[in-house]
């Protein structure tokens, strides 16, 4: 067998150490951290970027209406909690649970006892059967026992404690998803017949002084869902600087598409932050339109 010429051996050598240089990169920087929190937890969470572990709560108990939709759960009833290390054994947690009115005292009363915050607490969508509520929460320090106490206050709940099952599409995803991506000038991902995009801020968000990763809630995040004929439900929310609230909003309800609250959830973040809702049923490729031409309004990565 013939030898490898030097350059060719310089090529293999480069191409192992960028390999394995990535592979460090991607993994978490204390492993027995991620451990302790899914052993919290009682599931695996899922590593995104920016030493960040994200364990998501879907409704997929709850049966919710609007103007007709079926929900699924990846459009609106979508629970999470994300965990970003900060030393080791420690971390921030952030998360967004979806809770009916009557969980709402019982898990705030779990989660103050375990010294995880509340945010914010209000509604993201309007006319929905039943009401649903969204809790965002807030908590710095020892994280199993931040993930202990989320745990035990979901246990107060209803929301599904088993590992959700892969998402598989129960019907075609019969929306032009290429066009959606042309026309908003970013790539989504299918999550079950779900279509879910993500834009992250131009800016670094910092909350308490830490920066906050797009992947712990400050990207604004647009999904479809499909309605029939190349229609969608369209749901998310935008992720706004005080100065682009107004021409969001005007550049969405020019292309028909309702807002349907305006809010914060978080406290102490930097910039200062707002969070649009936002609801259409309609032509998916021209509600991406409107979509994208609020987007324009906005200082996000495009």
């Amino acid at each position: 067998m013939p030898h490898p010429n030097p350059a060719q051996q310089l090529l293999a050598a480069f191409m192992i150490a960028l390999v394995s240089t990535s592979g460090i990169a991607q993994q978490p920087a204390t492993n027995s951290t991620w451990t302790s929190v899914e052993a919290a937890i009682g599931r695996k969470g899922a590593i995104q970027p920016g030493n960040v572990v994200k364990f998501s709560f879907p409704r997929s108990d709850l049966s919710v209406t609007v103007g007709g939709v079926t929900l699924k759960p990846a459009l609106a009833l979508g629970g999470w909690v994300a965990f970003k290390e900060t030393g080791r054994g420690q971390a921030i947690a952030m998360g967004d649970l979806v809770l009916t009115e009557d969980e709402i005292s019982p898990v705030m009363r779990a989660l103050q006892s375990g010294g995880v915050e509340q945010t914010a607490l209000h509604n993201h969508l309007l006319h929905e059967s039943p009401h649903v509520m969204y809790m965002h929460i807030f908590a710095h320090g020892d994280a199993a026992k931040i993930a202990r106490t989320i745990h035990d206050a979901l246990g107060q709940s209803r929301t599904p404690m088993t590992a959700p099952a892969p998402g598989i599409a129960a019907a075609p995803v019969d929306i032009d998803t290429a066009a959606i991506a042309r026309t908003l000038g970013v790539a989504g991902k299918i999550n079950g017949v779900v279509y879910q995009v993500s834009i992250p801020r131009g800016e670094t968000v910092h909350d308490h002084g830490i920066g906050i990763p797009p992947s712990m809630g400050v990207a604004t995040g647009i999904n479809f869902q499909p309605t029939g004929g190349g229609r969608a439900a369209i749901t998310g929310d935008f992720v706004l600087r005080a100065n682009e609230v107004n021409p969001v909003m005007r550049e969405l309800r020019e292309n028909g598409i309702e807002v349907t609250a305006v809010h914060s959830h978080m406290l102490d973040e930097e910039p200062r932050l707002f969070f649009m809702h936002f609801w259409a049923n309609d032509d998916a490729t021209r509600l991406a339109g409107g979509l994208r031409a609020a987007i324009d309004r906005t200082a996000s990565r495009k």
